[in-house]
């Protein structure tokens, strides 16, 4: 079995929003509510001033710190590393987003809309995706994996700075990546061994 995990070529990363705009097209989601998201910091005085983008994601942790906080079991982690959320068991207690330390996690609510009081078709077509009163995160993109697509924030990086593959495979593209250019964790002190890399700026 394939563990699922992701590497960011912050070199490559333009941070143009493409993987922010990909996901929310994919999956639907509402204002506000971004599984893909891009910090941006600046460092350094000018004219030699340096630019950083960090694109974010759920970092589908080995050892999720919102997996043992929830209290129905809705919070998964499946054979192949993703973790995912029952929405049926989910209670929108929100103690997973609570303890999720790279706040990769949002509550539906159900309340907004793009334009107030009026929803659009767009909107409309992802309502039975997604329940009001439920907790919701990145999954990879499952539904596509599993057709044998890339996650759509990598199929539609225009810098190809997203590469998606099996860790547990050490020949595989992530893993050659990881090794061969010092790829590293987000604030690997939280102790939750994250899944998504990042390859140095």
């Amino acid at each position: 079995m394939a563990r699922y995990g992701m590497v960011i070529d912050l070199k490559r990363c333009v941070g143009c929003y493409g993987c922010v705009i990909a996901c929310k097209a994919e999956h639907v989601t509402r204002p506000g509510v971004m599984w893909a998201r891009v910090l941006k910091a600046e460092s350094g005085t000018y004219p030699a001033v340096r630019r950083l983008s960090l694109p974010l994601l759920c970092m589908q942790c080995r050892d999720p710190a919102c997996l043992p906080v929830c209290p129905t079991g809705a919070t998964v982690q499946r054979e192949d590393g993703v973790v995912v959320i029952d929405r049926e068991l989910c209670i929108g207690c929100r103690y997973c987003m609570q303890a999720c330390p790279y706040g990769a996690r949002y509550f539906n609510d159900g309340a907004d809309t793009y334009f107030p009081g009026l929803p659009t078709p767009y909107e409309q077509s992802g309502d039975d995706r997604h329940p009001s009163g439920v907790v919701e995160k990145c999954d990879f993109c499952l539904a596509r994996v599993e057709r044998g697509l890339e996650p759509a924030c990598v199929a539609n990086c225009m810098t190809k700075a997203r590469v998606f593959g099996d860790l547990d495979d050490p020949e595989s593209d992530i893993s050659r990546l990881i090794r061969r250019k010092a790829g590293f964790q987000l604030n690997p002190e939280f102790g939750t061994d994250p899944c998504v890399y990042y390859l140095p700026p």
